[in-house]
């Protein structure tokens, strides 16, 4: 039977999770609109009814536009999963420090992943070991879960 303080403002849990929750959807909407600064600022538009200028042409291949497109993509592919999972792992009611602890890893990595890899280009393997802390994380959360449920 689901206890139903474990979704409750009460539970620092999952206080813990709505905060992070709240602050990595942020992040999504802050990479969408850099995004769009980047595209701005190098005038690299897709569409030709952005294009600010007849001069203009589009354009699909500007190296700046295109990182900071691929790590809101990775942001879109990593973070929407650890809200499903982070819920879900919330409703096994784990110990409090490893949770709170867990979701800090992944909204600090993923923030930490897009800072190095759109924002001040970091080499390797800076990037690398963002992605696995937040995956590591993600996916210990997804086992157990799973060695929760009863199949």
């Amino acid at each position: 039977m689901l206890n139903p303080e474990l979704m409750s403002l009460e539970n620092q849990v999952f206080r813990c999770y709505l905060g992070w929750s709240a602050i990595l959807i942020l992040k999504i909407f802050a990479a969408g609109i850099y995004t769009g600064l980047m595209r701005f600022f190098t005038a690299t538009f897709a569409n030709p009814e952005d294009l600010m200028s007849p001069k203009l042409k589009v354009k699909f291949d500007d190296p700046n536009v295109e990182r900071v497109r691929r790590a809101h993509r990775n942001d879109l592919e990593n973070i929407l999963p650890f809200f499903a999972i982070g819920l879900l792992y919330v409703l096994t009611d784990p110990a409090a420090f490893l949770a709170i602890n867990l979701f800090r890893a992944v909204g600090i990595a993923r923030i930490v992943h897009t800072l190095v890899y759109a924002v001040v280009v970091v080499p390797q393997p800076s990037r690398a070991l963002a992605f696995f802390v937040a995956l590591g994380a993600t996916v210990y959360m997804a086992l157990q879960v799973i060695a929760s449920a009863a199949f």
